[in-house]
């Protein structure tokens, strides 16, 4: 087969996956790792993708952060129909986390002061609406993202491992049957696996164009977390309710 054969079909993968491994290449196109290597640094060189260890992702994809000004912009509709549903999960008495995703900021409209709740967060955004609310808020320290105005690092994680949560939600770049729940930054990443880690019940809040997706830094296993999304193709549904379950909301 010829190089360029090779890297059309590699770049055919990525559009498909957004993520490839090194291994998957070898296999997909029968070459040795050393011509798909070069394969790889051909098509880098010509902007098409980006290289790191191991394999290869979409220059444009999910690994490239809107910021939460973009985020608000995507899928409005859906996203407040998921936050409904997921806040109905919220009891009186309640210690929750929330983090910092658009999807995670529209369920603080739904919650209530009166229920006594506590409210973990690592989004600023979040701890001023919550405030707005009159809401219990715990703001964990770090150090803050400008993009996403997430908080995060080293002390993040060290703060989280001191609470205990009945419930954990989560927003995710993507969703993925064989590399599970994916985020584009690892420090992002970290914060959510502690999450998850000192939480009762975890639940990730996505809309259906995240199926399917993979994104930089794995998560979770897609069985750690339930799923809060909106009406999901009859296929994805059969498929991803085998590892978890999924709770839809008819938008």
């Amino acid at each position: 087969m010829l190089a360029e054969e090779r890297q059309q079909m590699i770049l055919a993968m990525l559009e498909e996956k957004g993520i490839v491994r090194l291994q998957d290449i070898c296999e997909s196109v029968e070459c040795s790792e050393s011509s798909a290597r070069r394969d790889l640094q051909v098509l880098e060189e010509k902007g098409l993708l980006l290289r790191f260890h191991g394999g290869a992702k979409l220059k444009h994809s999910l690994q490239q952060e809107l910021d939460m000004s973009g985020k608000f912009s995507k899928n409005t509709q859906q996203k407040s129909g998921i936050a409904k549903l997921a806040a109905s999960l919220v009891q009186d008495g309640d210690v929750i986390y929330l983090d910092a995703g658009t999807s995670t900021l529209a369920m603080i409209s739904f919650l209530h002061a009166g229920k006594n709740l506590v409210v973990v967060t690592n989004g600023v955004m979040h701890a001023s609406a919550l405030a707005d609310q009159n809401i219990r808020t715990i703001l964990v320290g770090g150090e803050l993202k400008n993009t996403t105005k997430a908080i995060i690092g080293v002390e993040t994680v060290k703060k989280l491992q001191q609470y205990r949560f009945d419930k954990v939600f989560l927003g995710m770049n993507g969703v993925h049957l064989q590399y599970g729940y994916t985020t584009p930054d690892p420090d992002e990443a970290a914060v959510k696996q502690t999450a998850i880690a000192q939480g009762e019940r975890a639940y990730v809040l996505v809309d259906e164009s995240k199926f399917d997706q993979i994104s930089f830094v794995k998560v979770a296993e897609i069985a750690d977390a339930a799923i809060i999304t909106n009406k999901l193709p009859r296929q994805v549904l059969d498929q991803y309710s085998n590892q978890t379950n999924i709770q839809e909301v008819s938008i």
